[in-house]
């Protein structure tokens, strides 16, 4: 069977082991310097602790290395990655080249999807390098994964659910032309979740005040099993800066859809051993969302954007029937709860939030009243109800144990056998008096050891082959089962596989001779690297320059053309497809190229 990997984000060690509580075979974590995240780096304390956690699972851990490097950052960088090999990182994932010109230990790597893995050729170009796996671009459709697969035989890895960069990863250098924060070291100020408005040639407002380039949140979970089928051996959360609740909600949500798709596809199975068990029902729309999409998974469609808002909106639960003085009707079907937060959209489009402070039947009490619309869309945007039972729930995943008891010559043998089929055993020798009450004595036995407390084991069947039946106190049963579980849990460590990446990174022909800033190079063995591939000129990266005029600061699929019905391949229109539009801001304008061939909008800084 073919191991399929649900893959959840971790802000900090906490949240690492929910994510594997609650159903992820593998995580993604922060390194203490160099990830897309600066403001989530770890302790290499907690990045160990966390490993070991998860390796009691055979569940990996993935550290993000994934900016770009200066030249005076390269031997911190490079004794980094050997402090977390040693510590049994099983993957390293990273953008800057450089990194592959150090002297590595043979650890996995992994290309960031910041390397911009959307074309065949760069994804094979990566491939040949030695990359283990390579982390696909979010804008491809399933059909551009399919070609990919048919065409590489590297591990690919796709987000299924989470926030979207509008712009092509790694490919976005707005937030350090505007700010000096650049995206490609995890500093990115966000600039595609501001306003703008949108003008033409001529300077006639055609959008004001609009959140132009704020992209919904991803949501592909009625498309696992079609994923699945490609050959995608990774499905990705986003979400590194996102709360415990957050993980446990989302990572159990995806963790119950794949096993419902292995049910029915029986040559598929999880990557990792035990069960959860949630003591509630997970809902996407529960938690975070800015309202969902599917982008461009099934090609092309409309409103992947939220114009109006960037911030959660939560769930859709009703609309207002009508205002009286101090309270409100609701159409719903849900119950409404003191301390819910609830939103909806003013007659000007401007989201508006309010505080649920009583609740009668369909009346609804809130804090503020002089806000509220007749006929509004009311969301759920803080479910505090469920907010409370996330939090309450501690729930820890469970390892299948069978337990077998064997009694001769005053020894007593405890036998542990998980369902991955790893086994322990340890023994007890005394002078045992025998049980009077056979039965009695075995229910007794059972009853003691089918108790797994704390630890991360359950115990599914206890048998032996006693003819006679030992007298075994309580606390001595209780310390034989700690001890054979302890042992159990060395030994499925000892057991868990690691796959080293090869030692030797090659250096291939690279599809150009020539490489712009858009190559992210900064330091000088990125340099050496795309030199060794037959690049030729290589331009500096754009965070080593100090001329932005005329760049290309972002590079997107999500075409504005498109959106306000102005494409000239779906609409007839007497716009020419290269016409410039322009954002502007209180700053600022940008002019908006449409490259239709490749349907991508470029924003250039004027």
């Amino acid at each position: 069977m073919k191991q399929i990997e649900l893959l959840a984000p971790a802000k900090n060690l906490e949240t690492g082991m929910a994510a594997i509580n609650y159903g992820a075979d593998a995580v993604y974590i922060g390194a203490p310097k160099f990830g897309a995240r600066a403001a989530v780096g770890n302790t290499l304390e907690d990045i160990g602790k966390l490993i070991k956690y998860a390796h009691r699972y055979w569940a990996k851990v993935f550290i993000t290395m994934n900016t770009i490097l200066y030249d005076n950052e390269l031997k911190e960088a490079e004794k980094l990655i050997h402090d977390l090999y040693k510590l049994g990182a099983d993957a390293l994932i990273v953008q800057d080249m450089g990194i592959l010109e150090m002297d590595l230990p043979p650890i996995e790597l992994h290309a960031s999807t910041q390397t911009h893995n959307f074309d065949l050729e760069r994804i094979q170009f990566l491939e040949k390098v030695g990359f283990k796996r390579i982390i696909l671009a979010r804008e491809l459709s399933l059909e551009q994964i399919k070609e990919i697969r048919a065409n590489t035989s590297v591990d690919l890895e796709y987000f299924v659910n989470g926030a979207l960069c509008v712009c092509l990863s790694g490919q976005c250098y707005f937030s350090h032309a505007t700010t000096g924060r650049s995206a490609n070291r995890g500093e990115c100020s966000q600039a595609c979740r501001m306003k703008y408005d949108l003008q033409d040639e001529n300077g006639n407002v055609l959008a004001k005040d609009k959140h132009l380039l704020s992209l919904k949140d991803l949501n592909l979970s009625n498309e696992i099993s079609d994923i699945v089928d490609t050959g995608i051996c990774s499905l990705k959360i986003e979400g590194r800066l996102k709360d415990i609740s957050y993980i446990k909600n989302i990572t159990s949500y995806y963790r119950k859809e794949l096993d419902s798709v292995f049910e029915k596809k029986r040559e598929f199975t999880k990557a990792s051993s035990g069960t959860i068990d949630p003591k509630f029902d997970p809902d996407l729309d529960r938690t975070f969302n800015r309202g969902y999409t599917s982008y461009f998974f099934t090609g092309r469609i409309p409103e992947i954007a939220n114009f109006h808002t960037p911030k959660s909106l939560g769930k859709e639960i009703g609309k207002i029937v009508s205002i009286r003085k101090d309270h409100f009707i609701i159409d719903t079907k849900y119950d409404i709860h003191n301390g819910d937060g609830l939103c909806f959209f003013n007659k000007n489009k401007l989201l508006k939030g309010i505080l649920v402070n009583g609740v009668k039947g369909k009346q609804i009490f809130p804090n503020e009243m002089s806000m509220l619309v007749e006929g509004a869309t009311l969301y759920r945007n803080n479910d505090h109800e469920f907010a409370k039972t996330l939090k309450r729930d501690n729930s820890i995943r469970r390892i299948s144990v069978d337990f077998y008891l064997e009694f001769t010559n005053d020894t007593l043998t405890l036998f542990a056998t998980d369902e991955d089929g790893i086994s322990a055993s340890v023994q007890l020798q005394q002078d045992f008096e025998l049980a009077r009450n056979r039965d009695m004595a075995i229910s007794n036995l059972q009853k003691q050891l089918v108790k797994s407390g704390g630890s991360i084991y359950s115990i599914s069947n206890i048998e032996d082959n006693f003819t006679d039946v030992p007298f075994v106190q309580a606390k001595q049963l209780n310390e034989l089962r700690r001890n054979v579980l302890d042992r159990l849990t060395e030994i499925r460590i000892e057991a868990f596989q690691k796959t080293e990446n090869q030692d030797l990174i090659s250096h291939p022909q690279y599809p150009t001779k020539n490489l712009t800033y858009m190559g992210n190079v900064v330091n000088c063995k990125a340099e050496e690297f795309y030199h060794k591939c037959g690049v030729e000129k290589i331009e500096k990266g754009f965070e080593l320059q100090s001329n932005y005029t005329g760049k290309t600061i972002m590079t997107t699929k999500h075409c504005l053309r498109h959106e306000f019905g102005m494409c000239k391949k779906e609409v007839n229109t007497d716009a020419k497809p290269n016409t410039p539009l322009y954002l502007v801001d209180n700053k600022n304008r940008y002019k908006l190229e449409f490259h239709c061939q490749r349907c991508e909008m470029k924003i250039v800084l004027e």
